[in-house]
């Protein structure tokens, strides 16, 4: 496909202050339909690929043999807020597998939730590995290993028959060898692989499309959830509450979006050049606007001062 002009997320103060550059594509399962700026880019997906990489935990019979109930399902999927209901929910999970917080091995963090974070520094406590927002997944990872019967110690390696169930899947669904890639290391500890924009639009469209039990369970999950893959007040919640048909959205760090439209058999991947979330999220609204799925005022947001004032505005200019 030829390339074409990217998109522009421009933020303005009475004049122009900011431009971000996002590399868009559209895919179905056979082709790609649309794109704007480079579709070919090879881009880190980072969380934005969660939603291929819980397939695993469906496939394998992991899921069914401990009970995964949709609200862990999406959770293994998640880049939650670390709000009380995520931490209480992924503790359960921990708990019925016979494992505990100290199995994970994503690493403490600060919970995105603000007020969650605020309340844990009232009260004296510590950020653990429970609130990072990848705890879900890890979660998710341990039942696997559990179901297969191999040490869950190291899960998180390349080499862990875990993370080779889970790069099998990536293989299968983007359509590229990524065993044979280098890889990097993702900020949860788990290998990332630079993946072409329209492989990752593709992977998209398969999830949604492919008519088997996994995908199926997988895609209703996270179409039904978006708190559970998100959290309160969260780009992927909002716009789950303005679509007018199932969505699938799942967001990346460092300006990532991938998304999947059930009823067309559509996925979408987009990239901020310059790693901007906000212009992630602008484009990949802008984009769900285009196909008509969300209102095009989803697009466009003002900026506000300290005071709460209006003193600017965000909008996506595409060719």
């Amino acid at each position: 496909m030829e390339k074409s002009t990217p998109f522009r997320v421009q933020v303005s103060r009475d004049s122009a202050e900011s431009e971000h550059l996002v590399d868009v594509c559209v895919s179905s399962v056979s082709e790609a339909v649309s794109s704007w700026g480079e579709s070919d880019r090879a881009v880190i997906p980072r969380s934005s690929i969660k939603p291929i990489q819980v397939l695993p935990l469906v496939r394998t019979g992991a899921a069914d043999a401990f009970d995964v109930s949709t609200t862990e399902l999406t959770l293994g999927a998640a880049s939650h807020s670390g709000e009380v209901a995520h931490v209480e929910a992924v503790d359960a999970w921990l708990a019925r597998i016979e494992l505990d917080r100290s199995a994970l091995e994503c690493g403490a963090d600060r919970p995105i939730s603000v007020e969650q974070a605020d309340r844990l520094l009232r009260a004296g406590d510590s950020f653990e590995a429970i609130h990072n927002c990848c705890s879900g997944k890890h979660a998710g990872f341990l039942t696997i290993a559990r179901h297969l019967g191999v040490d869950p110690a190291g899960y998180i390696d390349r080499e862990h028959p875990v993370q080779q169930l889970v790069t099998d899947a990536i293989a299968e669904f983007t359509g590229v060898d990524v065993h044979s890639l280098s890889s990097g290391v993702d900020g949860c500890g788990i290998p990332t692989f630079a993946i072409p924009l329209d492989a990752l639009a593709l992977s998209m469209a398969r999830l949604v499309s492919f008519d088997d039990p996994a995908t199926q369970r997988v895609t209703s999950a996270l179409s039904a959830n978006p708190f559970w893959i998100s959290g309160t007040d969260r780009c992927e919640v909002r716009l789950v509450d303005q679509a007018t048909e199932p969505l699938v959205i799942k967001a990346g760090a460092e300006g990532v979006y991938m998304a999947g439209l059930p009823d067309r058999g559509l996925g979408i991947a987009l990239k901020a050049r310059d790693g901007a979330s906000r212009a992630a999220e602008a484009a990949v609204a802008a984009v769900l606007a285009e196909l008509g799925v969300v209102p095009e005022s989803a697009s466009a947001s003002t900026i506000t001062n300290k005071a709460g004032t209006v003193v600017g505005a965000m909008k996506v200019q595409r060719a």
